[in-house]
């Protein structure tokens, strides 16, 4: 049996840790607070029993569990990332703890009014009874992804204490930066050593992906003319206005809370603007990968029409490919994912196969050499205060990375 009180009190330990990513910053972790988890997880993976554990100079951890069967079994891998999105603060969290939930409405900041509603979030209603873990409504709470990284340790420390429980090698990696795109790309595909590795980052209970979205990201810079107002006539070119236009030209229905399953979308995520210059940036995601190109093409094409119109080339889009869909990884290598679902089948798991609306560093990492499926962690609501995990869902994780380990173990043996 996984000890409950172990796994939670783990969790809280590396959730009250500060490890919020920056995107502005060209360091490898790109903040400094990162280390301060690194470093503790190299420390409890050396005091656990792992070997080959290392940190490198830009705080990738990683360690091997040695096989205990005489037969040659292929190194698998389980990997998550331990920083936390700079979407919202991940500083000072305090997490609640949930017993028994109710099914109703949990007060998670009476002074601000802050309430985490089946109502609204009615994923909540599947966890009645279930220990649940939430923040106060001030931070996120970071599940997304120490949850993954709790359930990699309590699986490793399950697996040294159960030598009953036969498996091949297995190497954990733990990596910074994920949440903002950068989680795989110093990450040492070679020294890893696996033939393949599950990423421990995704959602609810059963979730089992080996889709992603292809990325890019988009910036439009329009530029303008600024005069005095009162002699403007003839002579201003506002491009807040021209920015308007360029944003209503883009289909208004395919963007993200308009779309689901593997509907792609144009993402209009940051606006900054005056007379004189506006600079939009938008995300552009989609699973086909040519409705992916198509998309590209819409916003550059877009952009020339609108130049044509204006008379003048006012208007310039720049494109920058972020990550593509590992399925074209994962496809021919399908029995990886065929372990993780007969895992889940085995423990009464409902498997559910579907694609990520996201990214993970496993669409990287596949396209890096390392095919890696993704495998739910348990939170929900990430990114922001109504996070929230339920401490049994965590402790399924735990389960399924043990019993993948032994099935890949017991393949050799057939």
């Amino acid at each position: 049996m996984i000890n409950k009180q172990a796994l939670i009190d783990r969790f809280i330990s590396y959730v009250t840790i500060d490890t919020e990513s920056d995107p502005n910053s060209d360091t490898t972790p790109s903040t400094e607070k990162q280390w301060d988890l690194a470093r503790i997880l190299a420390a409890q993976l050396e005091a656990m029993g792992m070997q080959d554990v290392s940190i490198d100079d830009n705080a990738y951890v990683m360690a091997t569990l040695p096989s205990n069967v005489s037969h040659e079994v292929p190194t698998i891998g389980f990997v998550s990332h331990f920083d936390t999105t700079p979407d919202f603060t991940g500083k000072d969290v305090k997490p609640q703890i949930i017993e028994n939930y109710d099914g109703g409405d949990i007060v998670l900041n009476e002074a601000q009014n802050i309430i985490l509603s089946p109502d609204y979030f009615d994923d909540l209603k599947q966890y009645q009874g279930q220990t649940i873990i939430t923040t106060d409504g001030t931070t996120l709470l970071g599940a997304d992804d120490k949850a993954g990284i709790t359930e990699i340790m309590e699986a490793m420390k399950y697996l040294l204490a159960h030598p009953e429980i036969k498996h091949g090698p297995v190497r954990v990696g733990f990596t910074p930066d994920e949440e903002i795109g950068r989680g795989a790309h110093k990450f040492d595909v070679e020294k890893f050593g696996a033939a393949w590795a599950y990423t421990m980052d995704g959602s609810q209970i059963g979730e089992l992906e080996y889709e992603n979205f292809n990325a890019a990201g988009a910036v439009v810079t329009i530029e303008g003319k600024i005069v005095h107002p009162g002699y403007a006539k003839g002579k201003m070119v506002n491009s807040m206005y021209i920015a308007t236009d360029y944003i209503n030209s883009l289909p208004r229905l395919e963007t993200p809370e308009h779309t689901e399953d593997r509907e792609g979308f144009f993402h209009l995520y940051s606006i900054e603007g005056s007379v004189d210059s506006t600079r939009l940036e938008y995300i552009i995601r989609d699973h086909d990968k040519g409705h992916f190109e198509a998309r590209k093409e819409m916003m550059s094409k877009l952009a020339t029409e609108l130049n044509t119109q204006l008379g003048k080339d006012l208007i310039s889009v720049v494109i920058k490919d972020q990550y593509f869909n590992m399925r074209e990884k994962v496809e021919p290598v399908m029995h990886i994912v065929d372990i993780a679902e007969e895992a889940m089948k085995s423990l009464d798991i409902k498997p559910l196969i579907k694609p990520i609306r996201g990214g993970t560093d496993g669409s990287q990492l596949s396209f890096m050499g390392l095919p890696c499926p993704n495998i739910f962690a348990g939170g929900h609501n990430f990114h922001g205060r109504y996070e929230y995990v339920p401490v049994e869902s965590m402790m399924r994780a735990v389960e399924v990375i043990v019993k993948i380990a032994e099935i890949t173990a017991q393949k050799q043996l057939n």
